[in-house]
Order: structure tokens, then sequence, then C-alpha cells
């Protein structure tokens, strides 16, 4: 049995949107399961998310320090961002997120891992890219507002974040899985066993 997810879609017999917002909305539908009930299911609709996870030369992972009020928590993330544009390309995304974060540019990318953060109450899809050959951008930075505007930014040894997200210290989800992600890449078959930067990406599919 090949352990893989595969694509599936029960039928809906009635669909609202209560609530719209500024980037999401929350969708209501009436699903019918296999044995024939109907049940209202209420999720988020979100654009889709790319991550970076960005490593220097002495395996260091930029990382930055940010308030996230839902959760009531400043917490330790990789750079990362929305997928504004429908069919935006993901890596030219990723490479926006990258340069206005962090203000860091990268020769290198490969698609680290693609995850469904909140698959029961959310549809967004998040790809993490693995990033790099860094190396500072000219110019001036890029001019952040709101809880961006208090971010801190470091670069922490990846053994460091590995061992933060299981003593149950880091929380972000892009942070977790791509540094758990690199660290079995690297005891694998390597970071150039990954897959392209343009690998293709069923669940926000995009344009060259």
């Amino acid at each position: 049995m090949a352990i893989k997810d595969t694509p599936e879609e029960w039928q809906v017999n009635a669909t609202a949107v209560p609530f719209t917002g500024n980037k999401t909305s929350v969708r209501t539908d009436d699903v019918v399961m296999p044995d024939g009930n109907v049940v209202r299911r209420d999720y988020q609709v979100h654009p889709g998310s790319v991550a970076v996870l960005a490593l220097d030369e002495n395996d260091r992972v930029l990382v930055i320090r940010q308030y996230r009020h839902p959760v009531r928590h400043r917490l330790w993330e990789i750079p990362a961002g929305l997928l504004d544009v429908p069919g935006e390309n993901p890596l030219s995304a990723a490479q926006r997120e990258l340069y206005e974060e962090a203000h860091v540019k990268a020769e290198e990318w490969h698609v680290l891992t693609d995850v469904y953060p909140t698959p029961g109450g959310c549809d967004e899809a998040v790809r993490i890219f693995f990033a790099r050959d860094l190396s500072d951008v000219e110019g001036e930075r890029f001019e952040v507002e709101e809880e961006e505007a208090d971010m801190e930014l470091a670069r922490v040894p990846l053994r460091d974040l590995v061992r933060g997200v299981l003593a149950g210290e880091l929380h972000n989800t892009c942070l977790a899985v791509g540094a758990l992600a690199l660290s079995a890449a690297l005891a694998g078959d390597g970071v150039e066993a990954l897959r392209p930067a343009d690998a293709p990406w069923a669940a926000r599919p995009f344009e060259a």
C-alpha cells in the first residue's frame, strides 16, 4: 500500500459564505457523509502561503520573531507570506518574502515540503522552500508596518531549532516542519535530492 495523500471531494448539498475578510473568508458547506447523513462544516478559505527556510554558510537558519495576536505569543518563525495574486508563482512569492522580511537573496532554491497546516478547519496550503547561498540585498530596506515593524531578525543553528521544536519551545508550523524536514533531508539523500524550485503544486497551480 502506497502511503500517499489523494484528492477526493464529497458531495456538497449547500454552501454559503457568512463572512468575508480582507484576505480570507469563512465558508459553510453541508457535506454528505458516506452513510448518507448531511453534516455542516465551517472552514476558513485561504489563498495559500509560502515560507523560506534559508540556511547560511555556517548552517544557521534565518529566523524572525513576530507577535501573533490570535495565540497571544511572540513566535520565532521563518520568512513567510501569502500568495496574494491568484496563479502567482510560489518561487517568486518566496523570493519576495525573503527580501521584504530579511533583506536577503538566495542563489540556490529547492522545494523542501508542501503542507496543509490545519486541514480540519482551513484550506490553506503552504509550500516551504529551502534556500542557500545567501547574500544581503543592496539598497534601501522594504518599509514594514503593523506587527512587522516590531520584528526581530536572527540566525540560529539548525540543530538548536530542532532541539527547540522537540522540547516544545518553538511552535510555528512552518519553522517546525521546515527544520525537521531539512534535518531529515541532510541525514538522508541530501538537499540535492529535493524537488526543484519550480516543481508542480496541485494544491495551488501556478504560472511558470
